[in-house]
């Protein structure tokens, strides 16, 4: 299976992309949104053992750079989670995003996925102090 060649906590990669218009509008047709902060969130339930993720920045957020900009943020706050398997999620990115730090976002996305119940943990990048 193609789950056993990914390691919780990999950093998000083509496999776990959802990259088609079709699986976009399947997803944002046939289930109900979140709505969170900054973040309208979609998730599909399914019996793969893998987990993907679609982002979705469009152009009222600003000019591709600020896109591009906002998408890599995302994907790392992805990074850092342990997600659990078996489902698809698009994740669309409000204009408020940009008010907000990288930090108050990163925290306000992962109380989002613990609330809709995707996280089996969260990695610990920051350094203790002794």
């Amino acid at each position: 299976m193609i789950s056993e060649f990914l390691k919780d906590g990999e950093i998000l990669k083509k496999i776990n992309s959802l990259k088609k218009s079709t699986d976009f509008e399947r997803i944002i047709k046939n289930n109900r949104s979140y709505k969170y902060k900054d973040y309208f969130i979609y998730v599909e339930r399914n019996t793969n053992d893998i987990y993907h993720f679609g982002l979705s920045v469009g152009k009222k957020i600003g000019n591709a750079v600020t896109r591009n900009k906002v998408k890599r943020q995302i994907r790392s706050m992805i990074d850092q989670i342990y997600f659990k398997n078996n489902f698809n999620c698009i994740i669309i990115v409000k204009k408020s995003y940009l008010n907000h730090t990288f930090n108050e976002n990163s925290k306000c996305f992962k109380e989002a996925m613990e609330q809709l119940n995707l996280v089996k943990g969260i990695q610990n990048h920051e350094k203790k102090e002794s």
